[in-house]
Formats: C-alpha cells, structure tokens, sequence
C-alpha cells in the first residue's frame, strides 16, 4: 500500500478538462523510507504524474516498471483512491485518504502547494528559510519537515520531506523530471 500512495507515471499527464490558468503538472520519481523502531525498514520506489488546475488534481501512480497501480483524484471536500484492480477509498480529504490506505500520515495536501514551491497558509509554516529570489527552501509544516531546490519557473525539482512519528520516521523523496 506505501507504494501506491506516491508511485506514479513517467508520461506526460493527461491535462484535466477545462483546466484553469492556474493549471500545472509534474512527472518524477520518488522514493519513500520508512525506519521503523528496532530497525525495521521499509522502502518503495517508483514515479508520480501530477496534474492540477487549481481546484482538482489527478495523481497517476504506478510502479517503477511503469504499471499504473492507481489514481488519486482530489477536490475541495472529496479525495479518492482507485486501484489497479478497481478497489475505491474515498475520504473527506487527501490526508484523511492516504491515513486511512496505508495507516500512516502522508502530506498530500501540502504536496499540492509545495510542487508549486508555495506554503499554504493552513497550517502555518514555522522555521521557514528563503532562497534569494524568496522562494522557500526548508520550513516544517503541517508535521513535516521540507526542504525544496533545484527550482525551475513551477516550482523545485528536488522535494525531500521527514516525519517523526512515535516508532518510526518517514523520509519522502520527489525528484521533478518534467514539468
């Protein structure tokens, strides 16, 4: 399950429907370690396609063969998950939504502003340090501690997120290959 939260597509992202000019979309890879206490560790890879026009976003993800395994849909209010085999969860948001798919926090609704390089105002970012040009580099919000870079005109390239949790910390890894 930790795979299909953040696995995705290496193709160019289908764009949504009447997409707004506040759209945009990423391709990558990632990388998820979980170091569990008594040195259990757990690591997925993969790739991510990110489609988003300001409202709505469309995550593909499939494995590191290239297999799409699901998509992630999510709007103000709804979120949802659908497996390769059909398999649907939805959830009152995307957070709600990765917590109940894989019994663990994963910071999906931050991701939809920190791909674009931005903080949302909710919750307030603390520690927050900016490259030159004022864009954020590193902050802790919402549980999470980020650092953006490689910055190109949407957003950084390079994302490498860590959570503390009672027993175990979470390392999540986004590198951008296409806009």
């Amino acid at each position: 399950m930790l795979a299909v939260a953040l696995a995705a597509c290496t193709t160019t992202p289908k764009p949504i429907e009447g997409a707004s000019a506040d759209a945009f979309s990423r391709i990558g890879r990632f990388a998820i370690t979980v170091n569990e206490e008594g040195g259990k560790q757990n690591a997925v890879q993969g790739g991510f396609s990110w489609s988003d026009d300001g409202q709505r976003y469309v995550l593909d993800l499939t494995n590191p063969l290239g297999s799409t395994e699901a998509r992630v849909e999510g709007r103000p209010g709804a979120a949802s998950l659908t497996k390769a085999d059909g398999t649907r969860l939805q959830a009152d948001n995307p957070d709600a939504l990765a917590e109940e798919a894989l019994g663990s926090s994963m910071p999906v609704s931050g991701l939809r502003d920190w791909l674009r390089g931005r903080l949302p105002a909710d919750p307030e970012a603390s520690d927050v340090a900016r490259d030159e040009l004022g864009r954020p580099t590193s902050f802790e919000q919402g549980g999470w501690r980020a650092n953006l870079s490689r910055y190109d005109n949407l957003g950084p390239r390079m994302l490498v997120l860590q959570r503390q949790e009672p027993g175990r910390r979470i390392m999540v890894r986004l590198v951008v290959n296409q806009p």
